[in-house]
């Protein structure tokens, strides 16, 4: 299955200029998304308002979902940080709230009511009520937060469909998992879990240049990103098991000598492309152990690779991480 590089950075299922049909793999039209929320549609999610539409756009419409606030000014340089952070965040929930946006220099009257001395200024409705809010640019962090303690915690409906995308992956179904991917893109095309899982399937299918190509159209930001690269680290490795060696050749040469380190890195290499994740981490922790310096710290930047690629929460990083640092400070 291939996928297309948008001129914008997205990714979508399919060659250029290819038309599906029915031999195509699963693509995103026939995926059945259960117990799954509707999307909402960005229209429908941020829109621009004024006084005299201000009790059907925010008091009325926050008997439904909690309707924030964003007080703002073309002049004003804080607005301009806050403001495209604040759409993200709510493109993000997908339709558990909603963005109105006041420019007070048009509105000023309503600013007034509202008390504002100082923008940006940001408040947050429910049931017809101001019920939080906040002043200044804030950290996106913290408004995702802002926004978590609205909703309660609810899972966005583009959460439960990366739920659903990254459970088909894990079940071997690559295909499905890119479709609903792709679909997570039309609505967030930078949400960092979607971008990875479309790299991770890319990989999962065999088509490593595929996966090459979503990686260079991506900005130095989104690369940072840690899902994302947790993604691209998996793709080195996956790279170099391909010319790591046999898993038995290896072993026997270690057999012979125990101190070749090159056999044993490129055994933990070989074995990691096996799906032979602890093995592949027990002998980088005993490279490093015999030889620390080795190919400048060779063992432990592939461990620190491997360690990202597989995740944080993995049980395998938090135990070989305890005993790396067992190592380091022993």
């Amino acid at each position: 299955m291939e996928f297309t590089v948008n001129p914008n950075g997205s990714l979508v299922p399919g060659a250029p200029g290819a038309k599906k049909d029915s031999q195509s793999p699963a693509l995103e039209d026939d995926i059945v998304y259960p117990d799954t929320p509707p999307v909402a549609a960005e229209g429908d999610l941020i829109k621009e308002s004024n006084t005299a539409n201000f009790m059907a756009d925010v008091i009325e419409a926050s008997s439904a979902v909690p309707v924030i606030v964003d007080f703002w000014a073309e002049w004003c340089g804080p607005c301009k940080t806050l403001g495209p952070a604040l759409e993200k965040q709510v493109k993000a929930a997908a339709g558990l709230v909603k963005l109105v946006k006041i420019n007070v220099d048009e509105n000023k009257d309503l600013a007034g009511q509202m008390q504002i001395q100082s923008i940006p200024a940001v408040y947050a409705f429910k049931g017809g009520q101001p019920v939080d809010g906040f002043a200044g640019a804030i950290p996106e962090s913290q408004i995702k937060a802002f926004i978590g303690k609205l909703t309660k915690g609810l899972e966005s409906p583009l959460d439960s469909l990366l739920d659903q995308a990254q459970a088909a992956l894990d079940a071997g179904d690559a295909a499905t998992a890119g479709a609903i991917f792709a679909k997570v893109q039309t609505q967030d095309q930078e949400n960092e879990r979607a971008i990875a899982g479309m790299i991770r399937v890319a990989l999962a299918l065999g088509e490593a240049d595929r996966a090459k190509q979503m990686i260079e159209a991506l900005t130095p930001v989104l690369l940072a990103k840690p899902d994302i690269a947790a993604a691209v680290a998996q793709l080195d490795l996956s790279q170099q098991s391909e010319e790591s060696g046999d898993v038995e050749e290896l072993k026997a040469k270690l057999g012979q000598d125990e101190n070749d380190h090159q056999a044993r890195f490129d055994l933990a290499i070989a074995l990691y492309g096996h799906g032979r994740n602890e093995e592949a981490i027990d002998e980088l922790l005993d490279l490093f152990k015999r030889a620390p310096k080795w190919e400048d710290e060779a063992a432990r930047t592939q461990l620190v690779k491997i360690f990202e690629a597989l995740g944080s929460a993995d049980p395998l990083v938090v135990s070989g991480r305890k005993r790396l640092s067992t190592m380091l400070f022993s």
